[in-house]
């Protein structure tokens, strides 16, 4: 029961010890004021049963102190020693009187033990002490306790002592022996008074039951030699239950109870242990602490006044004391006088440094009575709120507070006030505070719509702590802080360029729209806004120029958009719109008002923009889609980004509202995409041929490479619109990789099979089509090219490379010293002769053949203006030496007519479709196909309005009509 842990979890303390102790203490005093039944028991009890309990609280005290590290250790260690030392000299005595049924001898071993109880007990009391942390205190602990041990022997002398010293006949050990039992138990009560006034708080519960242990122990001993009991006493009797009492009590102190949770955390120190005490009972120990000195000297003055009346002459050992006790209260009383007069300058430089803080501090510091009053504003409010210190003072802090946030303030102050000061010391509010005129003025403070008469209002932020029932405000100015922070704010959802909402805080608007109160308003829209030639502008005339095209498309789109309507940029040249809706549910009308409003804006957009001194226009493709039920944001944003790609697609410069079948085609492009991707992964694309011929004897002098697509059907498709799947957003990015995938695949392959060909006799060159772009790319570098050609063992004459597009953003620098480093190789260059960067590239580019698109072949027969154009390039051509090569060739009167106009080759179903690899062989083995003439001889005709079927000499020819492509 005794060895629960002392950390145990603090709660109501369990009542079973005490009561077991009450039971055994009150058990043994009914049997010693029995005498226990027979004088033999009686002997036994109040012998042995005096050591049992000794040796009991010894065992106890050694046993808490070896189990628990606690910062009074040594002073359980020493108690165990003291009760040890009890329990020997019980145990010695009872070896006298019941075992050897002899008289104790005076002085015996017994006495010996004894007198070795108190040195122990008062070594203890010292490590229980509070001790002191100057020289001073330990000196007037000293003091304190002679104070208080020389009053007592003061008073004990003068009642009884002075009989005791006379020796009468006994021995000078004898008359030592009855002399130092009072005089250690003087010291031991000197010890337990001080000690009582100077505990430390630590385990306060176990300090107080020792010290209750050795006050009745103390207490016994002094019965005991007094010459009322000393001649009379007799083991067993009534006096051996205060010694038994004081040893339980012992045995009990270091498990008394359950510790409180101040005592634990003092033990361990933390916030709890940093927790303030209770009003009340330190004030009371203070001032019997500071009264110790003067009541021992009054009982210093009644021994000395008992002798007096009793007509006795002053004892010298009285007379001695008693001016050692007054010399030590005259040096305390000294030393307590110096420590004040340091304290007092102490307090007093403390006070001015903390007035030099206060008044030198850049924060504002007010304290506010119970009542709101300002009782103290710091100098400071002169320089933070534009106002005096002494204006402050007396007014209340409420008048002082923006209207709109006192509710919020007061409501804050009350909850702080209700709240325990251990758990919340402090709060933090922040509200507008009235700045005086000479700050408004100075410093700009007031908002826009705040400023008032007598000044602005200042943002504050205050960290309130308690004072004396009113508290304490420390208030800095955060008015630029709040700025800032609105600032960022607003940076952080507005565009930085033309400080539209930008794409996060528009999509915000848009949820609150679809699925907030108005989320019933189905007619609420969203327009996807697109400028249409807007990456001309950046590359033509500069970033600086389009940016400020950007800043003016803003300006208009802020300006045509409705008072309750929100625009914003969303990123690049991409704008937004959200148009609420007023409650029709008429879809008609719905959508005649916001194409209206799109349309508006599309006109207002595409108007000349002034930039530079000059006039610069861009149209604007706008995507109109309505908040239908069920549409997520996000879905909403998308179908409205549809709409406008539709419209870009449809022509650009128009307005298209959404409809669902457009996701149903972003679903297609998507699984084409997918398609691609697996087709490429498996291998399932084929390369096939088209041979080039000239047109004057039919003989083939090149084949063109096509890639082809053999579905699961075992149908061929062309790449095309694999390529097309979308040029825009993430498709864009699947697309082209897809593409340049195939480019390079395409690129291998045709330089493969031509190895193959050459090495079995068909040396033609192989025409390989790329874009210009995939020529630029880091992986078909000049040098990867030619080692590309010397691992097949392919002449890099056999190579000819075809661009297939001329864009205009690529740099012509980059693109010509790549066609330079190509040429040095040996590999021919053929350009795309459409297009309107054709002129340039021809100027700037090293070009050896030039193909004519299939655009301008179509009707190069039946169209004068389309017979002039062609005509004009084949004669450029011819001028700068190069060869000609009309794409598209499937009549024999397109033969006939580019013939007659200098087209020296052609390719198409005049001659052949592309052909797989054997066909392929079989054709050049052949080597040539019969071309139309002027005499109509082999000439040949068409059937089904596309694909000729010849007579003569090429009527038996299957390779003549082979499968078109699909």
């Amino acid at each position: 029961m005794l060895s629960r842990s002392p950390a145990q979890a603090a709660g109501a303390p369990n009542p079973v010890p005490q009561v077991a102790l009450a039971v055994v203490c009150g058990g043994y005093a009914v049997g010693s004021a029995m005498g226990w039944g027979s004088p033999r028991l009686a002997a036994v009890m109040g012998d042995f049963g005096l050591s049992v309990a000794a040796l009991v609280a010894a065992v106890s005290c050694g046993l808490y102190a070896r189990r628990y590290s606690t910062p009074f250790r040594p002073a359980w260690v020493l108690f165990a020693v003291s009760s040890g030392m009890a329990g020997l000299g019980n145990g010695v005595w009872g070896w006298y009187e019941v075992v050897r049924g002899a008289a104790v001898p005076n002085p015996s071993l017994a006495d010996f033990f004894f007198l070795l109880f108190a040195p122990p007990a008062i070594v203890g009391l010292l490590v229980l002490a509070k001790r002191p942390v100057t020289k001073a205190g330990w000196i007037c602990l000293g003091l304190d306790a002679w104070l208080i041990a020389g009053s007592l022997l003061t008073l004990s002398w003068s009642l009884a002592l002075a009989h005791t010293a006379h020796f009468q006949g006994r021995t000078v050990a004898q008359s030592a022996l009855s002399l130092a039992y009072p005089l250690l138990d003087i010291v031991l009560v000197s010890m337990v008074l001080a000690l009582h006034f100077r505990r430390s708080s630590v385990h306060r519960s176990a300090i107080n039951t020792a010290i209750a242990a050795l006050a009745l122990t103390v207490l016994c001993d002094a019965l005991f030699s007094s010459p009322l009991l000393h001649d009379h006493y007799r083991s067993g009797q009534i006096l051996d239950a205060g010694w038994f009492a004081g040893s339980m009590l012992f045995a009990y102190a270091p498990w008394v109870g359950r510790r409180s949770a101040a005592e634990t955390a003092a033990e361990a120190p933390g916030p709890e242990a940093r927790r303030p005490q209770s009003s009340g009972s330190r004030p009371i120990a203070g001032s019997l602490a500071a009264l110790t000195p003067y009541l021992a000297a009054a009982v210093c003055t009644l021994g000395i006044l008992t002798n007096v009346l009793d007509g006795r002459r002053i004892d010298r050992v009285v007379l001695f004391t008693g001016c050692t006790v007054v010399l030590a209260l005259v040096v305390r009383q000294g030393i307590m006088l110096l420590d004040n007069i340091t304290l007092t300058q102490e307090l007093a430089q403390k006070e001015n440094h903390f007035r030099s803080l206060v008044q030198g501090s850049s924060d504002v510091i007010m304290i506010a009575a119970p009542t709101g009053v300002l009782r103290y504003v710091s100098p400071a409010a002169a320089g933070v709120y534009g106002r005096d210190a002494d204006e402050l003072v007396g007014s209340e802090l409420a008048s002082l507070i923006h209207p709109e946030d006192l509710g919020r303030v007061v409501h804050e102050v009350r909850r702080f006030l209700a709240a325990s000061p251990e758990v919340e010391p402090t709060t933090r509010i922040e509200c507008r505070f009235r700045a005086g005129e000479r700050r408004a003025a100075g410093g700009g403070t007031s908002r826009s719509g705040e400023a008032e008469s007598g000044g602005g209002w200042l943002n504050v932020e205050s960290t309130v702590n308690r004072h004396h029932g009113g508290l304490i405000f420390n208030s800095r100015d955060v008015t630029e802080r709040v700025r800032l922070q609105a600032q960022l704010q607003h940076n952080a959802s507005h565009d930085a360029l033309t400080d539209l909402p930008n794409r996060a805080l528009f999509t915000e608007r848009v949820t609150k729209a679809v699925t907030g109160r108005r989320a019933s308003d189905h007619d609420t829209a969203v327009l996807y806004i697109d400028l249409d030639g807007f990456k001309q502008v950046n590359d033509t005339i500069g970033h600086q120029a389009g940016d400020e095209l950007l800043i003016q498309a803003a300006r208009r789109l802020a300006e045509s958009v409705r008072a309750g309507d929100i625009a914003a940029r969303l990123g690049g040249d991409e704008f937004a719109a959200l148009i609420t809706g007023d409650g029709t549910r008429d879809r008609a009308a719905r959508e005649f008002r916001s194409l209206e409003i799109a349309d508006r804006l599309r006109i207002r957009l595409s108007e000349p923009y002034r930039i530079d001194g000059r006039d610069v226009r861009v149209a604007a493709s706008i995507g109109v889609a309505f908040a239908e039920p069920g549409v997520s944001p996000a879905g909403l944003l998308r179908n409205a980004d549809l709409a406008m790609y539709r419209a870009k697609q449809a022509g650009k410069g128009r307005v298209e509202l959404y409809a669902p079948q457009m996701q149903d085609e972003v679903a297609h492009r998507a699984e084409l995409v997918s398609k691609l991707r697996t087709a490429l992964q498996d291998g399932e694309f084929a390369l096939l041929h088209q041979p080039v011929v000239e047109l004057a004897g039919g003989r083939i002098t090149a084949v063109a490479a096509h890639a082809r697509w053999r579905s699961a059907e075992g149908i061929l498709f062309t790449p095309a619109e694999f390529l097309r799947v979308g040029d825009r957003g993430r498709l864009t990015d699947e697309g082209g990789e897809r593409a340049a995938e195939l480019g390079r695949w395409q690129l291998e392959e045709a330089v493969e099979q031509a190895a193959a060909r050459h090495r079995a006799g068909h040396q033609i060159p192989v025409a390989v089509r790329l874009s210009a772009r995939r020529l630029l790319d880091r992986a078909l570098t000049p040098k990867a090219i030619e080692a590309l050609l010397a691992r097949h063992g392919l002449p890099s004459g056999a190579l000819v490379l075809e661009l297939s597009e001329s864009d205009p953003r690529i740099p012509l620098d980059d693109l010509e010293r790549r066609l330079v480093a190509l040429r040095r190789l040996g590999v021919r260059i053929a350009l795309d002769g459409s297009g309107y960067a054709a002129m340039t590239a021809l100027r700037r580019l090293p070009i050896d053949v030039l193909r004519l698109d299939r655009g301008l072949i179509d009707g190069v027969v039946e169209s004068a203006r389309l017979h002039k154009i062609t005509a004009g390039l084949l004669r450029i051509a011819d001028d700068l030496g190069m060869q000609s090569v009309a794409e598209g060739v499937d009549l024999p009167e397109q033969v006939l007519a580019l013939r007659s106009l200098g087209c020296t080759h052609g390719m198409g179903l005049a001659f052949s479709a592309p052909l797989e690899e054997p066909r392929l062989r079989r054709a050049l083995t052949r080597g040539s196909y019969p071309v139309p003439d002027l005499t109509g001889q082999g000439r040949a005709v068409v059937l089904s309005g596309s694909r000729p079927v010849r007579r003569a000499a090429a009527a038996g020819d299957t390779e003549a009509s082979p499968v078109a492509p699909k």
